[in-house]
């Protein structure tokens, strides 16, 4: 784990030069959603009377076309926004026949997916069209950014870009199989990476998730420097997964959700910042605990590691009021029958096993599922829900809130000069400033 760097505390004031405060601005690259990991950064900036400049990924009329909000769109978004399409991608770019990487795979059927070729040399020009796309559509929303930026303040880029899932009605099914199939429904994760619609799901991945940031900090350059020489400071942050700490009862450890598929992308990521933290560029790519979000949903187990936190809020702030409110509305989401410390128990029991222990392998990240692997976390996740008094109002939302709650206060304080290009947010320092 020689590339792995825990933050521990939330920096104080006084061990930075600056401080991201009032009049700095706070850039959100991408569109933020509800119930996200960037919500605790924009409820943090807010708090510093920062400035937010919100901007979108745009959307697609019926013909297939991207386009910016309509004014009525615009409307019902916060203030300033700058609307300017940022989607990234390729799947819906067109190739020389007018066809798209969906509707090739329409061609894909469940009954032989394995078998699915994409037709000889297609890929790379439409990568390259929607590369060109994203952009020319960058440039134009660097030209409106600068519009908003006062001289002499801190800029703070955040990246939002996360995702890549192709929009074909042949790739949903297949990810449900590996992440929830069990039995006969069960398919390995290492042999669709190995197929070409795999292939395919892993570039797209790259491009949306990992290649944007690239994008983001290069054509930004320009800017960047303009900023620096009026008296402000630059900072890029990125959303990252990478497995998180936590607290089993004794110590911290490390464990880590199997399959992530876009982990591979995730990596390429990191070592962007690695690269341009290497030209003195101030940018963390900020690897944050599992938590329950709009587009994780899918992915159930994932938030079997999230329960543990309740444990580690007991150990580092058992005086916090808000911490043991904390707690306190989580026992009343439980069974009458049922204590917080029997629900941690619980999710402890299955994340120590020998099984889930050979799938948090650090230096392995990210593993592929087996199938015994992949029905035991399931079942470990139906039998913490059915802990719960209503199936549908789960503690896993409490805690989904306090984690990007304090990502956002240690996101915010670290990154105007980064402690390492690529960085850990785990539950021990979310637990002490909640």
């Amino acid at each position: 784990m020689n590339s792995y760097h825990a933050i521990r505390n939330l920096r104080s004031p006084g061990t930075s030069s600056k401080q991201f405060k009032a009049g700095d601005v706070l850039v959100l690259f991408g569109e933020l959603f509800n119930r996200g990991y960037a919500n605790g950064l924009v409820e943090e900036a807010q708090k510093r009377g920062m400035k937010i400049v919100s901007t979108t990924v745009g959307r697609r009329d019926k013909d297939g076309s991207l386009r910016p909000l309509t004014a009525e769109e615009v409307a019902l978004q916060p203030q300033p926004f700058i609307n300017v399409p940022l989607e990234a991608g390729f799947d819906l770019e067109l190739d020389e026949n007018g066809l798209s990487l969906v509707d090739h795979l329409k061609e894909a059927k469940l009954s032989d997916w394995e078998a699915f070729e994409l037709p000889a040399g297609l890929l790379e020009p439409i990568r390259k069209k929607g590369r060109a796309r994203f952009t020319k559509y960058v440039r134009e929303y660097l030209t409106e950014l600068k519009k908003h930026i006062p001289p002499g303040s801190n800029v703070l880029f955040a990246h939002l870009m996360a995702g890549g899932v192709p929009r074909a009605k042949i790739v949903m099914p297949l990810m449900n199989r590996v992440v929830k199939g069990t039995g006969e429904r069960f398919l390995s994760s290492e042999k669709l990476v190995r197929t070409s619609i795999g292939k395919i799901m892993l570039e797209s991945f790259y491009e949306v998730t990992a290649e944007t940031f690239s994008t983001l900090v290069n054509e930004s350059q320009e800017l960047r420097q303009e900023i620096e020489k009026s008296g402000g400071q630059v900072s890029y942050l990125a959303y990252g997964y990478h497995g998180t700490e936590v607290f089993m009862g004794h110590d911290y450890v490390w464990q880590t959700y199997s399959p992530y598929l876009q982990g591979w992308a995730k990596m390429r990521l990191e070592n962007f910042a690695r690269d341009f933290s290497k030209k003195g560029i101030h940018c963390c790519v900020y690897n944050c605990p599992e938590i329950l979000t709009n587009s994780s949903s899918i992915f159930a187990g994932v938030e079997v590691s999230l329960y543990p936190l309740l444990s580690a809020l007991k150990k580092e702030s058992p005086r916090s009021a808000k911490a043991m409110q904390v707690i306190e509305n989580c026992q009343a989401l439980l069974n009458p029958e049922t204590t917080v410390e029997q629900l941690v128990d619980t999710a402890k029991k299955f994340l120590l096993t020998d099984l889930i222990r050979s799938h948090c392998i650090f230096d392995k990240w990210p593993q592929h599922n087996g199938p015994d692997q992949l029905e035991q976390m399931l079942n470990a996740s139906d039998e913490l829900i059915g802990l719960h008094k209503d199936a549908k109002n789960l503690i896993t939302f409490l805690l989904s809130e306090v984690v990007f709650e304090a990502c956002g206060k240690v996101m915010i304080s670290d990154s105007i000069r980064p402690e390492a290009p690529v960085a850990w947010i785990n539950h021990d320092i979310i637990a002490k400033i909640t």
